[in-house]
């Protein structure tokens, strides 16, 4: 199960953030996500357990618990929405 975490102090590394989910079970990967314009974190990541019944119980342990100053947010990760392509054409000024 995939787990997004988000309000994440902007110094949490994916390591430690796997640390702090391994408590509750085996962690597959652990991911920040980073901005690639800036390199710095964009403050929230995910967490992926393969049993999802640890998963849960990381779940519910993890909301709302603190990490490093910040009240994190955990919950199961939602499918990426599609998204219209972008256009860059000049014809859509305003």
């Amino acid at each position: 199960m995939d787990i997004y975490v988000s309000n994440l102090s902007p110094y949490i590394v994916s390591e430690d953030l796997k640390n702090h989910f391994s408590k509750y079970g085996a962690v597959t990967s652990a991911n920040i996500i980073i901005d690639k314009y800036t390199n710095r974190s964009r403050g929230f990541g995910f967490v992926t357990m393969p049993d999802d019944t640890e998963a849960e119980k990381a779940i519910q342990e993890m909301d709302g618990a603190t990490i490093e100053g910040n009240r994190i947010t955990a919950n199961k990760a939602k499918p990426r929405e599609e998204r219209p392509a972008r256009s860059f054409n000049n014809n859509n000024r305003w």
